[in-house]
């Protein structure tokens, strides 16, 4: 992981880019657009929850990281508030709890003008990186 710029391919499919990266805050912005509608011409939720649980999880894995270990997702709750056609969305995820061997991260995403989109809860569990 970089501390900014894209993360992984996957992340940046999404158009989101990370600005600030620890194991405290992360914070980005996504760009979004028709690569990203349902058939209907809105920003299709499953993008909304992906974006949740890569700012999670990007967090809580820089969290763990000196201790060799990585987080992964294992519940991911969001909730869609307003839709949006095409835009800018700000990302910013804080941790709620960060324990041994699990973590809870909330992440709001909102519009440039401070309009909340969608928020999210992800639980993770922080495993081995592999070859550890």
């Amino acid at each position: 992981m970089s501390a900014e710029g894209t993360v992984s391919g996957f992340v940046g499919a999404m158009g989101f880019t990370t600005d600030e990266v620890s194991g405290t805050r992360v914070t980005g912005t996504a760009e979004l657009g028709p690569q990203h509608h349902t058939p209907w011409g809105v920003v299709h939720g499953g993008v909304y929850c992906a974006i949740v649980e890569s700012a999670a999880s990007i967090g809580a894995s820089t969290a763990v990281q000196e201790h060799g270990q990585f987080s992964v997702g294992v519940n991911n709750s969001t909730d869609f508030v307003r839709s949006m056609t095409a835009g800018r969305i700000d990302v910013v995820a804080e941790p709620v709890q960060q324990g041994r061997t699990q973590q809870l991260w909330q992440v709001t995403l909102t519009r440039e003008d401070g309009t909340l989109v969608a928020q999210g809860r992800v639980r993770l569990q922080n495993v081995p990186l592999p070859g550890s």
